[in-house]
């Protein structure tokens, strides 16, 4: 059966169905990051999550199938469904690295990542609030600037971060090639929300 309104608000209310699922695993990586201790039932929370936003992932493509008139591209619905999903598949695999590198004590260049993650998150909330109301909203696009801020915030800590392990004499090569790849995942999580604002920018743009 398809539907043939493309007022419909069920891909709106899924993406921001999966935005809070986004924020509280953001939140649970936050903990995590900051006590990686019992990192085994930590990561098996968060793996849980992950597995949560699949399934709403797997709601909004099974929508998208049986829907026949969409509110706005097919490929735009498409693009942020997967640029959603990644944000968290990001998340489970720093948390991840935790445990396969047998992390017990955090960094404090991790713990402001990871801050800056949950911040980014909770933009996302916000983001796909107002993107619901793109045509009159007055605060999609002061939305979408503030998650590029954060975005080159993470670049200029990331930087910041991989600067410091390769000066520290204190560190050794197991050590640094540790860090660097939970650093990169942790920035990647940063630029997949970024590339969320932005198609949503451009899904804006092409409907206004």
């Amino acid at each position: 059966m398809f539907s043939l309104s493309p007022k419909d608000d069920k891909f709106f209310n899924l993406f921001i169905e999966n935005a809070k699922i986004i924020h509280e695993t953001a939140l649970l990586f936050k903990d995590y990051v900051n006590e990686p201790e019992d990192g085994e039932s930590k990561l098996k929370v968060i793996k849980e999550m992950e597995h949560k936003s699949d399934y709403q992932q797997h709601n909004i493509l099974n929508e998208l199938n049986k829907t026949f008139v969409t509110p706005f591209d097919r490929e735009d619905i498409y693009m942020v469904a997967n640029l959603m999903d990644d944000i968290v598949d990001f998340m489970e695999v720093a948390s991840s690295r935790f445990v396969m590198f047998d992390i017990h004590e955090s960094t404090d260049d991790a713990k402001e990542l990871a801050e800056l993650v949950v911040r980014s998150c909770n933009k996302i909330i916000d983001l796909m609030q107002e993107f619901k109301f793109m045509n009159k909203s007055k605060e999609l696009q002061n939305i979408i600037i503030e998650i590029n801020k954060i975005e080159e915030e993470g670049d200029l800590s990331f930087r910041r971060a991989i600067r410091v392990l390769f000066t520290d004499k204190k560190d050794d090569v197991l050590n640094l090639i540790k860090w660097r790849e939970v650093y990169q995942y942790m920035e990647d999580v940063l630029d997949a929300c970024e590339s969320v604002a932005n198609v949503v920018e451009g899904v804006a743009m092409k409907n206004a």
